[in-house]
């Protein structure tokens, strides 16, 4: 008798209102508190460091999927895609690409089977395998935005300036300020995907 294969859950399909808005107009969206892998950088996103970065999240990321696919729950989930929160001391650095004065924190969602000792496991695990140069700057910790206004941004990242300003232009229409930082997440992979195909969430947390 075969057993039935096991389910993959793609998460950005169970939370589409998250990872599926509209590229036509702004809307808003309460995002409940999510657990990511997490790690915080500096410069461009063309920097070593900025690849240091990627090179210990993937690995990690995988990790977990195997372990959960493995555990006695059994879950196998598709990864989650690479987000962003951006900022610098000063705003208009972000938005005039002054990249030097960029500052980031990568991260992937990590779902609800994945528990703080399967990463302390996974660390070791991928410590053990390859130990990227910044494995040890990743941490998993909660992040909660709440109220946020969001678009889709489709094509270059470059040309992300006038869907921002809409984002903007739409929180200030509802009375509201923007919150804690810029968010994006990368629906699709930049070296598979020519710059016009790119998808991007834009979103931006207000009070």
């Amino acid at each position: 008798m075969m057993m039935a294969s096991m389910k993959k859950i793609d998460y950005k399909k169970e939370l589409m209102e998250l990872y599926r808005p509209s590229s036509k107009s702004v809307s808003s969206v309460d995002v409940p508190p999510l657990r990511y892998l997490m790690i915080d950088g500096a410069g461009a996103p063309e920097s070593k460091e900025f690849e240091q970065a990627m090179e210990a999240l993937y690995p990690l990321a995988y990790t977990l999927k195997f372990m959960s696919k493995q555990s006695d729950a059994g879950i196998d989930f598709v990864v989650m895609p690479l987000e962003g929160l951006w900022w610098a001391d000063d705003m208009d650095a972000y938005l005039e690409r002054r990249l030097d004065e960029w500052r980031w924190t990568l991260m992937i969602m990590q779902p609800d089977c994945v528990s703080e000792d399967m990463v302390a496991a996974a660390l070791e695990r991928v410590r053990k395998k390859n130990n990227p140069a910044a494995l040890d700057r990743v941490r998993f910790e909660v992040y909660e935005e709440g109220e946020c206004a969001q678009i889709m941004h489709l094509g270059p990242y470059s040309e992300e300036g006038p869907n921002v300003e809409r984002l903007h232009a739409f929180i200030a229409e509802q009375g509201k300020e923007r919150a804690l930082k810029h968010h994006e997440i990368y629906l699709s992979d930049p070296r598979r995907a020519a710059p016009e195909k790119l998808r991007t969430v834009l979103r931006q947390p207000m009070r």
